[in-house]
């Protein structure tokens, strides 16, 4: 397995491979079921690979990821040969006691006296405002000063100007999560966000590498692509190295449901380099990232200047889910996702009046009221 190191964790050796514990094996398709036996074969097949960095969060699989992890390190006895990542739940944080409360339920889940990596999972504007009104920052340093979290950082979700005032409210950041793929390098904090974090020295972690199996399942026409490359590849072999190319990314996250997947995986990790990749494999994925955008009915960059909407509608998110959910062919699941995350709370499509003030600020010349109407549609039918 490569290794590398975050600029301000000098000292920790952290495995490119990450393995992300929301997407376990379950039983009979009940997500807060984790399949034990499947998951621990997974687990124990990741640490033999060398995979020492395992993220989980207080609500995957309902909770379930975390207890499972605390019994199964108990279980193998390897809480010393790996590095515990979580996530504290800021939506759940309705006064300043709610983020000690969480941390202590969250170690006794994992069977822990600390975690090595800890988050303020998700962030967006509305959740960072949650965080300085409940003094979430000094918190984070009291658990750092106290051992009971080895290192703070924050995963994100919103738009690129958004993460810069989250980066620059304050040095202690040691590290950020973000999406990245092939498809999505401007998307949300994009590469220029990992560039913008790397220059304050702090490390990025990468989470959706493969856009939830988008990227491994691919249509026809990118596996066409790609087999123009004289050596054979898998579709998420090209996507891993994608994002392992970084030379400030530290860790790239996959969700590994079983051995094999992690044994596949870890592979690629062990071979690949930053700053490897040919002119002509940049060339091929390229090529591969126009096939899907070309695909998404709306030229959105999802660069927020259009936000913040004055009536509530989360604009970038609802074309992006839109997008994602066209050109990946799965409308069920980004529909799912629009109606719980978006529409239920008022900041769908639905919620657009047409008044017209992010017209002229948008940099693509996008006419937004007619294609958040034109997204709401597709995402509800």
């Amino acid at each position: 397995m490569q290794y590398r190191r975050f600029p301000k964790i000098q000292d920790l050796e952290v495995s490119a491979l990450g393995m992300g514990l929301m997407r376990l094996p379950v039983v009979d398709g009940d997500n807060a079921r984790i399949d034990e036996a499947a998951a621990d074969a997974a687990l124990l097949a990741a640490v033999d690979e060398g995979v020492n960095y395992l993220d989980t969060a207080y609500p995957y699989h309902g909770g379930a990821s975390e207890k499972w992890l605390g019994a199964a390190l108990e279980r193998h006895g390897l809480r010393d040969r790996v590095l515990v990542v979580t996530k504290s739940p800021v939506w759940l944080v309705n006064e300043p006691g709610d983020f000690e409360r969480l941390l202590s339920e969250q170690l006794a889940r994992l069977r822990t006296d600390h975690v090595d990596f800890y988050l303020l999972h998700a962030l967006g504007a509305e959740r960072w405002d949650k965080v300085l009104k409940n003094r979430g920052l000094e918190f984070l340093e009291k658990a750092r000063r106290d051992g009971r979290v080895r290192h703070v950082g924050f995963s994100f979700h919103d738009s690129l100007p958004v993460f810069k005032r989250i980066v620059d409210a304050w040095e202690g950041w040691e590290f950020c999560q973000v999406q990245y793929n092939y498809v999505d390098t401007a998307y949300q904090a994009g590469a220029e966000g990992i560039e913008y974090a790397a220059a304050r020295e702090i490390g990025t972690v990468v989470m959706e590498p493969l856009r939830g199996g988008g990227l491994v399942n691919v249509p026809p026409g990118v596996r066409a692509i790609f087999a123009e490359y004289p050596k054979p590849r898998l579709p998420a072999e090209w996507a891993l190295r994608f994002a392992l190319e970084r030379q400030e990314v530290g860790t790239v996250l996959s969700g590994m449901g079983s051995a094999d997947q992690v044994r596949e995986n870890a592979g690629v990790a062990s071979a690949a380099r930053a700053n490897s990749m040919t002119r002509a494999e940049l060339d091929l994925i390229g090529r591969a990232a126009a096939f899907f955008r070309e695909r998404m009915p709306v030229p959105c960059t999802t660069c927020g200047y259009c936000m913040p909407c004055p009536h509530g509608v989360a604009i970038p998110d609802v074309f992006a889910t839109y997008n994602t959910g066209y050109a990946f062919d799965k409308k069920a699941d980004r529909a799912g996702w629009y109606k719980f995350a978006y529409q239920g709370q008022g900041k769908g499509g639905d919620a657009c009046v047409k008044c017209g003030e992010c017209l002229p600020k948008c940099p693509q010349g996008i006419p937004i009221p007619d294609k958040l109407a034109e997204a709401h549609g597709w995402l509800m039918s």
